[in-house]
């Protein structure tokens, strides 16, 4: 019986049938096969060679939310392209540099060939693909408009990872300056007031009192060092802990960080963006206001207004206009609600949404870019406070000293 032979990756470069330079990521048995595969797509190669193995060990890479937005936006340009399903998935397959993602697609591809619908094939991966995804494919492959609805999957998950980015961006800088900070002051404790301190004793005279507080912080420090990080480490081991965990924690703190100003003014806002956006996508989709609602509850990113949207869908379920049952959960804005009401008089609600979206996004963009702007001074002067005020306790004894020589 004859040894079966791995597949290899080789990394290519060409020219495709619309004389566009490109590049890629290919798997096949050999050079040639490569070669013969990338012919077939009707890309002429002028580069090919295989990839290099990583020094130590191939590393396992993560499908992440950003992938599977650009896998969207790649399989509605193919489509729209007349591409056909199959090809289109084989295509991206092996052409992503994410090897977990490759695999998947490919997998996809296969269940695709096996006879199941697109939808069935995504709805077997959950964790890549969410319900949202899943009924939006499976609505334009009964409606026989895939491309279309691909393209608003695209759109929306690009414009859900680029809030995403922004929300993380306001709430990332702030937390690691502070981090470093901690570390910086904790380190000048533990290891540089101890030198002073050891400089003190030959004085023989009286510290200032500011002086005396340092160094008993510092004692403290060097004592109950393991206490201190110890106490750290199970406070952020036991909130990721809940975080995953506990409901009612998760609605403990949802509801904290909403009223933090400027951040819960980002969070109102951006939770209100991602309800907008994914209720237009699944209104211009055709999906029925009901069933979309439980959809756009997961899709807000706040569990305060996804229990708002689920006691809506509740209301609407029992024959309560959308406009109505939004104003009695006192979370939404009078401007949203107008729009809304205005949408379901004119029967564009998809169309009025996208604006509200649309408005929401850029108000989320404008306020993280305040808030980044507030945050750097006031950083500073923490910084300043917390590194400088050491610094002055160390050095006020050898200022008195030296006064008193003089």
């Amino acid at each position: 019986m004859a040894e079966q032979i791995d597949q290899l990756d080789f990394i290519w470069e060409g020219v495709d049938k619309s004389r566009k330079k490109t590049k890629g990521l290919i798997s096949a048995k050999s050079e040639i096969i490569a070669r013969t595969d990338l012919r077939r797509m009707g890309i002429r190669v002028t580069k090919i060679k295989k990839k290099p193995k990583p020094l130590f060990g191939a590393r396992v890479q993560s499908i992440t939310p950003a992938d599977i937005a650009v896998f969207a936006r790649q399989l509605a340009t193919m489509l729209e392209a007349g591409v056909p399903l199959v090809q289109s998935f084989d295509i991206i397959g092996k052409g992503h540099d994410n090897p977990s993602m490759q695999k998947m697609l490919l997998e996809v591809k296969a269940d695709i060939e096996g006879g199941a619908t697109l939808a069935e094939a995504l709805n077997k991966r959950p964790q890549h693909f969410d319900e949202l995804f899943c009924n939006l494919v499976e609505a334009g492959e009964q409606a026989g408009v895939l491309e279309s609805l691909l393209d608003k999957i695209a759109t929306y998950k690009e414009k859900t990872e680029s809030l995403k980015k922004k929300i993380k961006k306001a709430l990332t800088y702030p937390i690691a300056v502070l981090v470093v900070a901690f570390i910086v002051t904790a380190i000048l404790l533990l290891f540089v007031v101890p030198v002073f301190q050891d400089l003190f004793k030959s004085f023989g005279a009286d510290l200032p009192a500011f002086t005396l507080f340092v160094i008993g912080i510092s004692e403290w420090m060097q004592k109950w060092w393991w206490l201190l990080f110890g106490s750290i480490g199970a406070a952020i081991y036991a909130f990721l802990f809940f975080q995953k965990r506990s409901r009612p924690f998760n609605h403990f703190m949802d509801k904290m960080f909403l009223k933090i100003p400027v951040v819960g003014m980002i969070l109102h806002k951006s939770a209100i963006a991602r309800f907008s956006r994914t209720l237009s996508t699944m209104s211009a989709a055709g999906v029925p206001l009901v069933e979309a609602l439980e959809s756009v509850a997961g899709a807000c990113g706040n569990i305060i207004y996804a229990d708002a949207v689920l006691k809506m869908r509740e209301e609407v379920a029992m024959g309560q206009r959308l406009q109505f049952a939004m104003q009695q959960t006192e979370l939404f804005p009078h401007m949203v609600m107008q729009m809304l009401a205005i949408g379901e008089e004119s029967g564009s609600i998809d169309a009025m949404l996208a604006k509200v979206a649309d408005f929401y996004e850029e108000e989320v963009d404008n306020l993280v870019d305040n808030l980044s702007s507030l945050m750097e001074p006031a950083i500073m002067v923490i910084l300043g406070i917390l590194v400088g005020g050491l610094i002055i306790a160390m050095y006020l004894p050898i200022f008195k000293l030296g006064a008193a020589v003089g």
